[in-house]
């Protein structure tokens, strides 16, 4: 027999085989998708999830709320562990830029 004959029944063959599966998997019924599980939030008594979650909401207007920055401060001394209430009490808006506190000499950098 000749080499050509067999590669193209051979092809043939896998053609045949291949159009066949398909024919199968487009008659069978698609399988239902499962639903995905819903997420319930049951309070706890605590109101830090719920400012957290609103501030969420807010987008970038919650970069200016003052509540917003002691939700997010409050939420970083719980995940850091920090015993004392100062710490990572929010933004210190008593603080000078650094322009403010160099000599003028130095800002234009003369020697």
């Amino acid at each position: 027999m000749d080499t050509k004959l067999l590669a193209r029944i051979g092809a043939a063959v896998f053609v045949g085989i291949a159009v066949a599966m398909t024919l199968v998997q487009m008659r069978e019924e698609p399988a239902a998708r499962p639903e995905a599980a819903r997420e319930v939030w049951v309070p706890d008594g605590d109101p830090l999830p719920a400012q957290l979650r609103a501030c969420a909401e807010m987008g970038e207007l919650a970069l200016s709320n003052a509540d917003c920055r002691a939700a997010w401060a409050e939420k970083r001394r719980r995940f850091f562990g920090v015993d004392h209430p100062e710490a990572y009490s929010g933004l210190d808006t008593s603080a000078q830029p650094l322009m403010e506190i160099l000599p003028s000499h130095e800002q234009r950098g003369e020697d």
